[in-house]
């Protein structure tokens, strides 16, 4: 039964429009010198297919959460770098494969969503990658939901004309499914098995309808590719393409976007803007440069030009500063990239207004903070020198003093001049907090609720 108000998130026009006459851009020669290739079909003959005529191509992501994720920037951008190149991107979000949870790259089987869940999130997805691509134009991007086609489709009809494609032992040879039945303590489940099939017919599918004739994904998907591929040449006897991307890691091994509190997300609800900024401004060398070639359309002169300044002098980190810059511009808009910059530079010492609470505890999310009564900002209202004790940014009222009188004590950023300055609710930096400093990065939050 189709679960009400699930399909039709995202509509699926009926028939594809013409291919027009567009100017194309070698763009495997781009993606070769940015590192974006990993494993492709037919390498030198792929490359002058695209370079023949504008092409359609698809990629699929899926819907674990109701955001993006700063892993799902690497292919939204090979899709953004395809439709800039002159061809024709469709973005999938699997509200039907998001059922089943796809088995690749991972050592156990996912949790299966609620279809509410599903519903939420293929919503807030194809949201946010309006950001990335256009949908207007020769060259216009779709956006599809595959429930809207396999929600149709009944277990009879689809082991009839699609299951029957499928050798078994092709399937078991794939390294997705190989590497989970090797594995004694977890094994996959029919369900997972069959998760390769459905990506496979979405590949038919939006052939039929879009004439679409290359899929790319993460290095994790070249199982799932290449079936749709074969499942293609059996069915209806066409060629189709397949591309991979490798996955967006550190020089170490680890995931790119991974922090202490989990992933970093492309929703501001989910990770700020601030949050975001920070995270691409504090790369390591080492991953810099890969991440400006993978992740930006930053130019390849001025690139190079951030190479050669980070070899001799990585002090700067000029290419950290361009990273994050471009990035948070692209995901959270100028809006959000002037809210970073302000809360950075406020964390090193720009005065502080016009803030709310929850902006200066999330830019001040590490330093110590305590809890006082309002009440003690009536009346004549608090010694600066007890609020520095009570901040336990001094060891006693005397230290208060000698802090003070050396220059050494702020207040939201703004030095305090006087031993007897008394602290009233017009200090209040926000709603309830007040930000306390010694020298240039000893911070203390003070709030009064």
């Amino acid at each position: 039964m189709t679960p009400p108000g699930f399909t039709g998130i995202i509509r699926v026009p009926a028939t594809h429009s013409q291919r027009q006459n567009l100017p194309i851009m070698d763009i495997i020669a781009e993606l070769r010198w940015r590192g974006l290739i990993q494993q492709s079909t037919g390498d030198a003959n792929l490359q002058a297919w695209l370079n023949a005529g504008s092409r359609t191509l698809y990629c699929g992501f899926d819907p674990t959460a109701d955001t993006l994720h700063a892993g799902s920037l690497l292919p939204l951008m090979a899709l953004r770098r395809f439709q800039r190149a002159g061809h024709k991107p469709i973005a999938l979000v699997g509200g039907a494969t998001g059922m089943i949870g796809d088995p690749s790259g991972k050592s156990a089987e996912r949790n299966l969503l609620s279809v509410d869940v599903l519903r939420r999130n293929v919503a807030g997805m194809a949201e946010q990658m309006k950001r990335f691509l256009d949908f207007d134009g020769p060259s216009a991007a779709v956006l599809v939901n595959n429930f809207d086609w396999m929600s149709g489709l009944s277990y009879l009809d689809f082991l009839r004309d699609v299951g029957k494609n499928f050798p078994i032992n092709v399937m078991l040879a794939k390294d997705s499914v190989k590497s989970r039945l090797e594995r004694t303590d977890s094994g996959m489940s029919y369900t997972e098995f069959s998760y390769m099939l459905l990506q496979a017919y979405d590949f038919v599918y939006l052939n039929e309808k879009f004439a679409c004739e290359l899929q790319i994904g993460g290095s994790d998907q070249w199982g799932n590719i290449t079936a749709g591929i074969d499942l293609g040449r059996r069915m209806r006897g066409v060629q189709l393409y397949g591309m991979t991307c490798p996955l967006l890691l550190k020089s170490d091994g680890s995931k790119m976007g991974k922090t202490e509190s989990g992933a970093l997300f492309l929703s501001a609800e989910r990770t700020s803007p601030y949050q975001f900024y920070q995270y691409w401004i504090n790369v390591d060398d080492a991953d810099a440069g890969n991440c400006l070639r993978m992740l930006t359309e930053i130019s390849r002169e001025e690139i190079e030009s951030l190479d050669a300044d980070r070899a001799s002098d990585p002090g700067k980190r000029d290419s950290q500063r361009r990273l994050a810059e471009e990035l948070t511009r692209l995901v959270h808009g100028d809006a959000g990239l002037a809210a970073a910059r302000r809360a950075t530079e406020i964390f090193f010492g720009a005065e502080i207004e016009a803030l709310s609470d929850a902006q200066l505890v999330e830019i001040f999310a590490d330093v110590p903070s305590k809890t006082l009564s309002p009440a003690r900002l009536d009346g004549n209202g608090l010694p600066i020198i007890d609020a520095l004790v009570e901040a336990d940014l001094v060891k006693s009222k005397g230290d208060a003093r000698r802090q003070i009188q050396q220059g050494g004590a702020y207040v939201n950023n703004r030095r305090v001049d006087a031993i007897e300055r008394q602290l009233t609710r017009a200090d209040l930096a926000s709603e309830t907090v007040m930000v306390l400093r010694l020298g240039r990065k000893r911070y203390a939050l003070l709030r009064f609720a």
